[in-house]
């Protein structure tokens, strides 16, 4: 086995045999894996073949670290080919790759599920690297830039934020904040809940069952990390005014008591005149724009943080006490509950309930920077200028070879990276504007001069009406665009879109974010499909790529991608 460096020299890997063992078992107790609790009466076990061990969260960071690392290296991705790291939870697997690995490669800037950072975090030997490359890569010269969002709904966007990042009480990046509904008042039900790419929901605050404090509120609680914010569906049975009771509290660590921050109450006006809400008088009627209901871990305090930009801190913007508003929830906002069993909770299919959607397709816990950097090429680079100093630390045996992978990579990515931007200046300049249903692609649009509209899609969280499908044909047809993009393994919760597509004699083509398929498998690969796929689409040339007709999506023929395997649970 190779040595790992020290400040005083190199000195032998340690055996950790009964250590991996514990955390193994440890962490089928986290993952709430009974059945796979006899796996804890001997250790697991790896062919030691003198190669170290790389975990990576996604496939993309895999081929980067693959390319650096050549045959020294076992490189292993827990997120699986076409899942969504945003929503991927750890195996058991998972747990068993990071307990023996020499080091860990995430994105971060929240890109992946945040129990997949905790997995890392808890479960990765004592002493081994653990890289966030976005964080780390400005280092090398990567451009970063706030993360842009559509803030085009003709309802208010209403999403969760935490203010702070804990630091005075001991919390770091596995640490949770816990926001809990403690009670609502009104004439029906209140359910907060979040539709993810695949169709999976999670219910948040949902008072259909009543409000629990002897369990802490647990089942009517949303939990992120400190300093994100998350996005979410609202949904009201019936038309008046309820009055909301939230708690928020700090967990810093599983085994420690959570810390009490604050609490406060929001008034939403459901198809009732929002300027006559009881107790409200002048109150500031929330209707427009992008405003968060924000748990500020410093000042102690719940407020309201109202129609802002992803990104910027200016000072002007307004921030309000719950009391001092009331959120519209107005009649357009009236939609049929869909057919779709999974959508139960919300009553029977075909009755109305008003909802105030999430906006964009997928659970989507995030901080204020874009964390897809690897869609400007120059970022990868410095991705692989960090794995090639983080694998001669581990293996410094291996710096020669890790030096000269790294040196062969970087010349391709600099050839890359001049072919894609050289494919995109193909297009037309009034011709370069895309649309998707991912906000994956501003380092793209950015790095390659190409103009992002949006994504088009209609609300994830219920099936489209009649008036929906006409406002997204409009738009299609406003914007005049030849083709829309959509991810391969997102294609089959999009059918809305293929299906206007169809109608207006646009095409629906792939683009990848997140992920590869059995067709795309390698970052290099992944950069020069959707530079050619963006061209020939937008310019309605025929597809000279050898990988387009296998790769371009529709809704017929690429099903979506399950990220939820359990394997071996």
């Amino acid at each position: 086995m190779p040595e790992r460096a020290t400040a005083s020299g190199p000195r032998p890997l340690p055996v950790r045999k009964d250590d991996v063992r514990h955390r193994i078992c440890r962490s089928l107790l986290a993952l709430g894996a009974a059945a796979a609790l006899a796996g804890c009466a001997a250790p697991a076990a790896t062919a030691d073949d003198g190669r170290i061990e790389v975990v990576t969260t996604t496939g993309i960071l895999a081929d980067l670290v693959g390319n650096v690392a050549g045959d020294r290296a076992n490189v292993v991705s827990l997120v699986p080919e076409g899942g969504d790291p945003h929503s991927y939870e750890p195996s058991l697997r998972d747990v068993r790759s990071i307990v023996y690995a020499d080091a860990a490669f995430s994105n971060y800037l929240m890109l992946e599920e945040q129990s997949l950072i905790k997995a890392l975090d808890t479960n990765l030997p004592e002493g081994v690297p653990n890289v966030a490359l976005a964080e780390d890569a400005v280092k090398y010269a990567a451009e970063i830039i706030p993360l842009v969002e559509d803030v085009s709904l003709d309802t208010v966007w209403l999403g969760l934020r935490v203010q702070g990042n804990g630091a005075q009480y001991g919390a770091d990046r596995t640490s949770e904040v816990i926001l809990s509904a403690t009670g609502v008042q009104g004439p029906g039900d209140l359910v907060a809940y979040l539709t993810g790419s695949f169709g999976d929901i999670d219910r948040y605050f949902d008072s259909t069952d009543g409000f629990d404090a002897s369990q802490g509120y647990a089942n009517d609680s949303v939990t992120i990390p400190p300093d994100t914010h998350t996005h979410l569906s609202w949904a009201f049975t019936e038309p008046g005014y309820y009055t909301l009771d939230l708690r928020g509290s700090l967990q810093v660590t599983p085994d420690q008591q959570p810390i009490d921050i604050a609490a406060g109450e929001i008034t939403f006006a459901v198809g009732v005149d929002p300027y006559g809400a009881p107790g409200r008088p002048g109150a500031h009627v929330l209707n427009s724009g992008h405003s968060d209901l924000v748990l500020d871990l410093d000042e102690h305090e719940l407020r309201v943080l109202v129609d802002h930009e992803h990104g910027t801190s200016e000072v002007h913007q307004e921030t309000l006490a719950p009391d001092d508003l009331v959120v519209e929830v107005p009649n357009k906002a009236l939609h049929e509950i869909p057919g779709d069993p999974a959508y139960r909770f919300l009553g029977r299919p075909g009755d109305q309930v008003y909802q105030l959607a999430q906006a964009v397709l997928g659970k989507h816990v995030h901080g204020e920077i874009d964390p897809h950097l690897w869609q400007n090429v120059r970022n990868a680079m410095s991705y692989t200028e960090i794995i090639r100093d983080t694998l001669i630390e581990v293996d410094p045996g291996g710096a020669e070879t890790y030096t000269e992978n790294a040196t062969a990579y970087l010349r391709e990515l600099e050839e890359l990276d001049a072919e894609v931007r050289d494919t995109i200046a193909e297009i037309p300049r009034e011709a370069r504007t895309l649309v998707t249903t991912h906000d994956a692609y501003a380092y793209l649009a950015r790095a390659y001069d190409l103009d992002i509209v949006g994504f088009v899609t209609p609300n994830p969280s219920v099936e489209p009406s009649l008036s929906e499908r006409k406002r997204l044909t409009e738009t299609i047809r406003n914007l005049r665009v030849p083709a829309v993009f959509l991810e391969p393994n997102l294609a089959s919760r999009s059918s809305t879109l293929v299906e206007v597509a169809k109608e207006q004699g646009i095409e629906v083509c792939s683009i990848y974010g997140d992920a590869f398929s059995a067709e795309v498998t390698s970052y290099v690969e992944m950069m020069r499909f959707n530079a050619h796929s963006v061209r020939d689409c937008l310019t309605g040339a025929p597809h000279g790529d050898e990988k387009a007709a296998g790769a371009t999506a529709t809704h017929e023929d690429t099903p979506g991608a399950d990220a939820h395997d359990k394997e071996n649970q």
